[in-house]
């Protein structure tokens, strides 16, 4: 789960230069002012204009400036915390722009509030601000802020670069340059760095660059990012308490609740991590990423009804934008057939219909919309022709871009169509080898379980088929402590290439990297474990409860001159 995040190549709308902290420089600058009263919105364009920013929008809604903030790039954002009679305060709109990775890394945001509000722009810069300003404040301060940005980017522009272009590892590598050596901006150019290992799956290398930054001082950003660095090391339980810690001290930090949900989940705990979920999207009400994650995650542990209200609510606040997940409205449509909704089920219908039609070639969105029209058919009582979309949708189990998502959506309505009473040839089997692909850890499996919606045969299946896969990966490990490295791989690569399940290709990988010198042959069967790995693992077999976006996850730096990913 990445909790700073900057944009990739993508991601690097309009230009692909940034400007140096220079009057010239300002002169080439777009910004965009967002604030919702007239007259604080007015001075703050004329101020940036009076120091010479060339080119100034403004807005006055939070919804609005998400758009423009989607479909082009700023240099400098300006933005009002508070908004009198709207959904999204501005931490909302930094945080859903931060956690799609709609937000350049070389963009200056600044973010405006009142004194009784500061505390809330305190925890919002820990996100993803360059600076804040409590009013009534001067143009000379405004600028002040602003040139001082610019300089703290213009230090690492060399890491910026990188970044922009894609090149992650020589970026952070540079970062971990700057901090071995202490150089100046090292700060910044650590926190970067430590995101950058993260999103490169190199946990040590980014716990190694937090541990620099806690041992300056006790930063709660640093200290999530520790325990992010624990979780993704594989050490829950550490994580898991670094995150008490931290909620302890921290109680109203939101960024940590959606580690501490991710952290639950996979502890077995789901009604915990629900928990969480929703106090992170009470803390930012009008963040429709969270209210996307509470929603999935009350759909399959939690209750139909917070589930449908979650989906809504994040349906009318985002649905014509990037950070709007389609699978949202999946669930929904799920939930208003239960209802017998046929009206709201047919509204979702249209808008993957919809999307479909600027994606024509979107597996993902071809699936969506076949489950959909399912549930329209069977609301419609056609159930001949529901039987048979649900038959071609079963004979996809094993291609390379058929999801864990999609594996869900299929039990929701496979369950339902049980529920009613309609049977299929061969199901057993299907459930099986859906089973035997999805089923990957216990968390894939009591999802898969959640989603047949109390089919107890269904969920006997599930979990006879993952105690079958834990069955061949603990057969290979025996193999391995028995001094025959090569079978274990031999075996593991056979159950997958039957089962196609994550965890025993992963297994066979982990095997022959580390008994490399052992076993006969490791290279040829490094590159069948790798083809197979290219081919089926890279579409995910793993619980996300976060929803996809476009662009590259990497950090976004938050200036450590700015009094505060």
């Amino acid at each position: 789960m990445t909790l700073m995040a900057f944009p990739g190549p993508t991601a690097a709308r309009g230009r692909g230069t940034w400007p140096l902290p220079t009057a010239a420089g300002l002169a080439k600058c777009q910004a965009l002012v967002i604030d919702g009263n007239p007259a604080s919105r007015t001075a703050l364009v004329s101020m940036l204009r009076e120091f010479g920013v060339g080119n100034v929008m403004q807005t006055s809604k939070a919804q609005d400036a998400r758009r423009m903030l989607e479909h082009r790039r700023f240099d400098i954002v300006v933005c009002e915390y508070h908004f009198d009679n709207q959904p999204m305060t501005g931490q909302d709109l930094m945080d859903d722009l931060r956690l799609a990775q709609l937000l350049p890394l070389a963009t200056v945001v600044v973010m405006i509030s009142s004194e009784a509000g500061y505390a809330n722009v305190a925890g919002a810069a820990e996100a993803a601000l360059d600076a804040y300003l409590i009013k009534p404040h001067t143009e000379q301060a405004l600028r002040e802020r602003v040139l001082q940005a610019f300089e703290r980017k213009a230090a690492l522009r060399d890491i910026i670069e990188h970044v922009e272009r894609g090149a992650y590892r020589e970026a952070a590598e540079v970062c971990q340059r700057r901090c071995d050596e202490a150089a100046p901006n090292w700060l910044n150019a650590a926190r970067i760095g430590a995101e950058l290992w993260l999103r490169l799956g190199r946990p040590e290398a980014a716990q190694r660059l937090f541990e620099a930054i806690l041992a300056t001082r006790a930063l709660p950003w640093a200290r999530l990012g520790f325990a992010r660095s624990e979780y993704q090391a594989g050490c829950v339980q550490q994580a898991r308490r670094t995150l008490e810690s931290l909620l302890s001290d921290q109680p109203g930090y939101a960024d940590a609740y959606d580690v501490m949900g991710r952290v639950l989940l996979d502890h077995g705990e789901p009604a915990q991590a629900l928990h969480a979920l929703r106090r992170a999207s009470e803390l930012t009400p009008g963040s429709v990423s969270r209210l996307l994650k509470l929603g999935l995650l009350a759909f399959y542990h939690g209750d139909r009804k917070e589930a449908a209200d979650a989906l809504a609510r994040a349906s009318a606040l985002g649905a014509n934008s990037k950070l709007f997940d389609l699978q949202a409205l999946v669930l929904l449509g799920t939930l208003q057939f239960e209802r017998g909704d046929a009206r709201g089920l047919a509204q979702c219908l249209r808008s993957i219909t919809a999307a479909r039609e600027t994606q024509h070639g979107s597996a993902r969105l071809r699936r969506f919309e076949a489950v959909l029209g399912t549930f329209k058919m069977l609301l419609e009582r056609r159930i001949a022709e529901a039987v048979l979309a649900t038959q071609q949708a079963l004979c996809e189990l094993k291609e390379p871009d058929f999801e864990f998502e999609a594996a869900c959506n299929l039990l929701c309505l496979l369950s339902r169509l049980l529920a009613r009473e309609v049977r299929l040839d061969e199901l057993h089997d299907r459930l099986e080898t859906l089973a035997d692909r999805f089923a990957v850890s216990r968390t894939t499996c009591e999802l898969l379980c959640c989603a047949v919606q109390g089919q107890a045969d269904f969920e006997a299946v599930i979990r006879a088929r993952y105690a079958l896969i834990c069955a061949h990966a603990e057969r290979a490990v025996s193999h391995t402590v028995a001094g025959a490295p090569r079978e274990a791989v031999l075996e593991l690569l056979a159950q997958f290439e039957r089962s196609l399940n994550a965890k025993l290709l992963d297994l066979a990988l982990h095997t022959l990297e580390r008994h490399h010198s052992g076993i006969a042959g490791a290279d040829e069967l490094l590159t069948r474990a790798h083809a197979l790995h290219t081919r089926y693992r890279g579409y995910g077999t793993q619980v996300q409860i976060q929803w996809r976006a476009p662009g590259v996850a990497a950090p976004r730096a938050a200036g450590a001159g700015a009094a505060p990913h």
